[in-house]
């Protein structure tokens, strides 16, 4: 009995896929979508989880090495999208040609006991180059910018753009998703609410005391005391650390990094192909405050940035914590353009 009841479910949800994503990609535009750094750790399961995405028309897969064997493990997934893998600097061009999204979560993850400092001195040099060819190749894509420290390859990214003379403010990206999806599980976990309706800003930048979850303007509101207020924000801006820690220098935060990439890479696709307030937060090129790059909720459209919103009002608590990071996140960006404009 049992089985063949497992057998009626799994047979019922075959039906309901199948036909929701033929109905879904029906329905949409042709949309090539290019991960560079689709053989890591972050870019495997990205790429994964592009394939189900029903708005994806073209998956390019490019690395160094091993991409052609994931692009043959992914493309055997029964979804729209035909993925193509490219791998080596010869392929890069061909793997770019046409995109209408990319995304770069390429370079070293952390490591324990890793500086900030290690990690920019090896992901600038790598963030630089690719985005020398994502200007050449395919200048009008929307960027998405995974690769950290996000505070400094955004500036880079956008120094790179602007000496290519391809540079548009409103198609790059930091992807600060991440602290969104762990504010919103710490939020929900803490105040006993299902975290599917939660929803909280994060502003800000994408590490440490630079990341700041905006707890006052939460949905829906729980009367949590200042104190876990002032925890969960600890733990928000130190969840790359707690999963590095947790996986005892085997690894980062790869899983949840690349579902929050491709929460955020739905969200483009969406606002390109018209879907109306499409809001999510992330980092980009700003004026709401005096820093050039700033993370706040942003509304996507169908060229990239449609409108960047204001903090709104702020609680004590936050208003210090935007006070202090600001020097932080400043020197941050001021690395990134100093590394771009010196190579």
């Amino acid at each position: 009995m049992r089985s063949q009841i497992l057998r009626s479910v799994q047979s019922a949800a075959h039906k309901s896929n199948y036909t929701r994503n033929y109905a879904s990609s029906a329905a949409n535009p042709e949309r090539k979508v290019t991960i560079l750094g689709a053989a890591g750790g972050i870019g495997q399961s990205l790429s994964m989880l592009m394939k189900l995405n029903p708005l994806v028309s073209t998956l390019s897969l490019y690395d160094l090495a091993g991409t052609p064997g994931v692009a043959a493990d992914v493309s055997h997934i029964n979804t729209r999208a035909e993925v193509v893998g490219y791998a080596e600097d010869s392929q890069l061009g061909k793997a770019l040609e046409g995109s209408d999204v990319v995304i770069i979560p390429a370079g070293v993850p952390r490591k324990p006991g890793m500086t900030r400092d290690d990690l920019f001195n090896i992901n600038a040099g790598i963030v630089s180059n690719l985005c020398k060819s994502v200007a050449k190749y395919c200048p009008n894509a929307i960027v998405n910018m995974i690769s950290n420290p996000v505070n400094s390859t955004v500036p880079i990214a956008s120094e790179i753009f602007k000496k290519a003379g391809t540079y548009d403010p409103k198609k790059l990206f930091g992807v600060t998703t991440l602290d969104v999806v762990r504010a919103r599980t710490f939020y929900a976990t803490k105040a006993g609410l299902p975290v599917a309706e939660v929803n909280v800003p994060v502003v800000g930048g994408h590490a440490g005391i630079t990341i700041l979850p905006l707890f006052s303007q939460a949905y829906p509101q729980a009367n949590l005391s200042e104190d876990i207020i002032e925890a969960l924000t600890k733990r928000t801006q130190d969840g790359g650390t707690e999963v590095v820690l947790a996986k005892a220098g085997k690894g980062s935060a790869t899983l949840s990094m690349a579902y929050a990439g491709a929460l955020f890479a739905d969200a483009c696709l969406k606002g390109l192909n018209g879907v109306p307030d499409v809001v999510e937060c992330s980092y980009v090129a700003s004026t709401i405050t005096e820093l050039p790059f700033f993370a706040s909720k942003v509304r996507l459209g169908k060229d990239g940035v449609e409108e960047i919103f204001g903090l709104g009002p702020l609680s004590e608590f936050e208003q210090k914590g935007l006070d202090n990071l600001k020097a932080e996140l400043k020197s941050s960006i001021e690395k990134g353009i100093e590394f771009a404009n010196k190579n």
